[in-house]
């Protein structure tokens, strides 16, 4: 368990949300996280922008309807026979576009493609912030042990010092000699309350990336070591499997899809419309040219453009290339992040088993230097636990590292979530 070393701890539960876990686990901060945190909004709110304008493509092809009134008074011919000068009217008109050589098509093919990968957004919006929770609980761990290694070196350099000025009072140790003990002193000290800051500012960015600012937790449990006898994954196995699920990715291809219908879009716009029209009117005055109820079969063919047809196509043409070269450069980009990731594996299981025998030395060291203090010899025990400390905090973050690096590898897949695990 890892505790907060300050006075005393700012607990501000938010009154619509329970109370976080006391002490909070790993597996805690990641359920308590609010589902509102700012980067999955943004990525809801980019579903729900693409599926507006899916309905507005498809609105093209829907049945429209419409009423006009019209209040008109007229001078009357000198040879009409209905002398009323009131000509108002109503009319009930209903159309529907039939067929416009694939420009709505295209559109909705396009609309419904950007919202494909609208959800791979959210999807990988999702696991970022899966991904941050879990970085920022492991950097409170990392911050609370920074703060014992470097209280531990406070401590030793304090008794130094202590020891020091009594011996600099007996006349057996020079001004300069404890000037400079005093000099690590206070460098020590000022390590350990900078630590001390540290551990404030790291529970307050896990409490920020779980949605909620106002409550810094105490006491953490720090997660469990790795399992390392898996072996390193295979780089070119994983990237097939990446490379075919990663939610960029294909968030990506399907913008290039959706761009592509775009393009087709572009050539069958301003071009020519089949529409269908059916209208009721009522007449104030109703003359010989006047009709209740009418039925039309309309096409309309734009002859010129004014340049604005081509424009257009130019314009999704130079955007379909652009969300090719974005893909590519993604593609690219995916492929080193995968090596880099296998590649630091291999290092950090060095890393850990080499951490494991100094760990290993060092407790060795720490009992001698225990048995020597008890036989009242001189030694560095003090120097011999602040070493301890130190590989403990070493261990932390190689052990943080491999399980970040595996969490990353996950995401990228698209399996970090555990309701995309099982699928």
């Amino acid at each position: 368990m890892i505790t907060l070393a300050l006075g005393t701890p700012v607990l501000t539960a938010a009154e619509e949300l329970p109370p976080l876990p006391e002490p909070l686990s790993l597996a805690d901060a990641l359920a308590f996280t609010r589902s509102d945190v700012p980067l999955i909004e943004l990525a809801q709110a980019g579903r729900e922008e693409q599926a507006a304008a899916l309905a507005e493509a498809q609105s093209l092809t829907g049945v429209r309807m419409g009423v006009v009134g019209r209040l008109r008074a007229v001078d009357v011919a000198r040879y009409s026979i209905n002398r009323d000068r009131n000509d108002s009217d109503a009319r009930l008109a209903v159309s529907k576009r039939l067929y416009d050589f694939g420009y709505s098509d295209a559109r909705e093919e396009a609309a419904r493609l950007a919202g494909e990968g609208g959800e791979w957004r959210y999807l990988d919006a999702r696991q970022e912030a899966h991904l941050e929770v879990m970085q920022r609980f492991l950097d409170v761990v990392l911050a609370d042990l920074q703060y014992a290694r470097d209280n531990e070196a406070m401590a030793g350099a304090f008794i130094a010092a202590d020891r020091a000025r009594d011996r600099h009072e007996l006349k057996r140790l020079s001004d300069v000699d404890l000037a400079q003990l005093e000099s690590e002193y206070q460098e020590a000290l000022r390590l350990r309350m900078q630590s001390q800051t540290q551990q404030r500012a790291a529970r307050s960015r896990l409490a920020i990336a779980m949605g909620r600012p106002n409550e810094l937790v105490a006491n953490l449990i720090r997660p469990a070591a790795p399992d390392l006898a898996a072996p390193v994954p295979d780089y070119e196995t994983v990237l097939a499997e990446i490379r075919e699920s990663n939610p960029e990715i294909r968030a990506l291809r399907a913008e290039v899809e959706s761009a592509r219908a775009k393009v087709e879009a572009a050539r069958n716009d301003h071009g020519p419309v089949i529409s269908g029209e059916l209208d009721a009117s009522y007449y104030n005055r109703e003359t010989n040219t006047t009709h209740p109820f009418g039925a039309s079969l309309v096409l309309e063919v734009p002859l010129l453009t004014g340049g604005a047809k081509d424009a257009g196509l130019a314009d999704a043409r130079a955007k379909w290339r652009a969300s090719q070269a974005r893909l590519a450069a993604a593609e690219n980009a995916l492929s080193q992040e995968v090596l880099d990731l296998v590649l630091r594996l291999g290092n950090l299981r060095l890393t850990i088993e080499g951490l494991k025998v100094r760990g290993d030395y060092r407790e060795l060291y720490l009992d001698r230097s225990r048995a020597l203090y008890e036989l009242e010899v001189k030694t560095d025990l003090g120097d011999a636990m602040t070493e301890i400390s130190a590989v403990r905090l070493d261990m932390a973050q190689a052990e943080f590292d491999w399980m970040m690096t595996q969490a990353r590898l996950k995401a990228l897949a698209g399996r970090l979530l555990p309701e995309e695990a099982t699928k």
